[in-house]
């Protein structure tokens, strides 16, 4: 009589457990570097059985798609095969799904239940707080080139009065007008200082971004150097401003200099952490010394770095997309015959991962990127520049980016160059350990002050 008690009890639960609904929002949270970061898996039924959308909330996308969904035996799996994304995990009685979220090789562990995920509270203590000293509006401007309208905000020290601007670029990756990553607003830390300090800002949302029209993915940096320029003939319009100059972060310190070679409207530039090397240069130099950051052996960096050279020089010697598309097929179908261990979703076929592969390389913005040289066009900038690196910087390496940018603008005769490279900061500008990217996240500091400083005294001499 025991035995049958106790396999009824299992049976009724099995019962109940098959009764279970999976379709609905299911929520989960991963602590990826230091921070935590929402994903809402939607799931509807289907005539097959489920479908499903995903959603990160605290990266401001909804409803990407997924590539696989099923649902059997209380099991759950989830891909997204263009993102190398795979989640698996078991629901319970308790309406909690137990599982892994895998990504690129890496596993993290992330339950999902239909209880709601409050944002994390980080300390972020340079972050300002409402209400502000100064005026600050929000704003529109149009691209007239590309057909579409930016969103941004624009402060002044003073709703009255004639203020000198500039005008912030942000790196790579869409990026919102704070230039939001990993818990951290480092447009917003800067913009706030600045006006506090008698300077005009303006900062937008990257095209394709939050309140941005415009499609991102399709965008290359020469784009971008578009936006940029609707962006000064937006504050030509504004009767409170006398002088417009460009401050760049990362790849915005690219953008920059192509802009100001052109345009007689740009009065001076400042490069935070901008490049001074070719972009497939750059992309081995930092893999490099992330890798080493990171504990790579050698052996391995070695291998990475002969690999990411044949792709860079098959890049660099295609003259058609379609060529570009069939040499890099051929090669990463050679790369996974010789490295059958390669790491790769499990329900993903060969030829899916070869696809994807060829996809990321071949995207506008990488294939622009690995082949831009900045030196033409710094060697065209006449108007004062300040070029700013953080010494542990290992996504753009101060020694031999400033040396570059400093080399092309001499070569170019341009009399007003200042370069600084600032002890114990990392690519963000913060206060730092390694400079290794897995620091950012774990960091309270946002934007060193010693930097703020040193960008402020020279942006006055420029103002004056």
């Amino acid at each position: 009589m025991q035995t049958f008690s106790i396999l009824l009890i299992t049976l009724i639960a099995s019962i109940s457990l098959s009764a279970q609904d999976i379709t609905g929002q299911w929520i989960g949270a991963l602590k990826v570097q230091g921070t935590q970061l929402r994903l809402v898996f939607n799931i509807t039924k289907t005539e097959n059985g489920v479908s499903s959308t995903m959603d990160s909330p605290d990266q401001g996308a909804k409803g990407i798609p997924t590539t696989t969904t099923s649902f059997e035996n209380s099991i759950l799996k989830i891909t997204i095969a263009n993102a190398k994304i795979e989640y698996d995990g078991k629901l319970g009685q308790d309406n909690v799904i137990v599982g892994t979220f895998k990504q690129g090789g890496q596993s993290f562990p992330m339950n999902l239940s239909k209880e709601k995920i409050e944002k994390e509270k980080l300390e972020r203590p340079q972050e300002p707080i409402k209400p502000f000293p100064y005026y600050s509006e929000d704003i529109t401007f149009e691209n007239k080139k590309a057909g579409i309208k930016l969103a941004g905000t624009f402060t002044l020290p003073n709703k009255e009065g004639v203020f000198p601007a500039v005008i912030l670029i942000s790196g790579s990756g869409p990026q919102n007008r704070d230039e939001e990553l990993l818990g951290h607003k480092p447009f917003l830390v800067l913009s706030d200082f600045l006006t506090k300090n008698g300077i005009a800002v303006l900062r937008y949302d990257d095209r394709g971004t939050a309140l941005s029209k415009g499609d991102f993915k399709t965008a290359t940096s020469a784009d971008f150097a578009t936006d940029v320029e609707s962006a000064i003939v937006y504050l030509k319009t504004r009767k409170e401003i006398n002088k417009i100059g460009l401050i760049g972060h990362s790849e915005g310190g690219l953008i920059a200099p192509m802009v100001a070679s052109k345009s007689k409207d740009v009065a001076f530039i400042v490069l935070l952490a901008g490049t001074g090397i070719q972009g497939d240069s750059l992309l081995l130099l930092q893999k490099k010394l992330i890798e080493e950051a990171s504990g790579v052996n050698k052996e391995n960096i070695q291998k990475g770095q002969l690999s990411n050279r044949k792709v860079f020089e098959i890049v660099n010697t295609s003259t058609t997309l379609e060529q570009l598309n069939s040499d890099l097929t051929v090669y990463f179908k050679q790369i996974l015959k010789d490295n059958p261990n390669t790491q790769k979703p499990a329900e993903m076929s060969d030829d899916d991962f070869v696809e994807l592969q060829v996809k990321q390389i071949a995207s506008p913005w990488m294939q622009y990127f690995i082949k831009y040289n900045p030196a033409p066009a710094l060697e065209k900038v006449k108007c004062p520049v300040l070029a700013v690196n953080g010494e542990k910087d290992l996504q753009v390496p101060p020694k031999e980016n400033l040396e570059a940018i400093k080399k092309a603008l001499t070569k170019g005769g341009n009399k007003s160059v200042t370069t600084k490279e600032l002890l114990n900061l990392n690519h963000l500008f913060q206060e730092c350990k390694t400079g290794s990217p897995d620091e950012y996240a774990t960091i309270e500091e946002t934007f060193s002050p010693i930097a703020l400083t040193e960008i402020l005294k020279w942006l006055q001499t420029q103002t004056k």
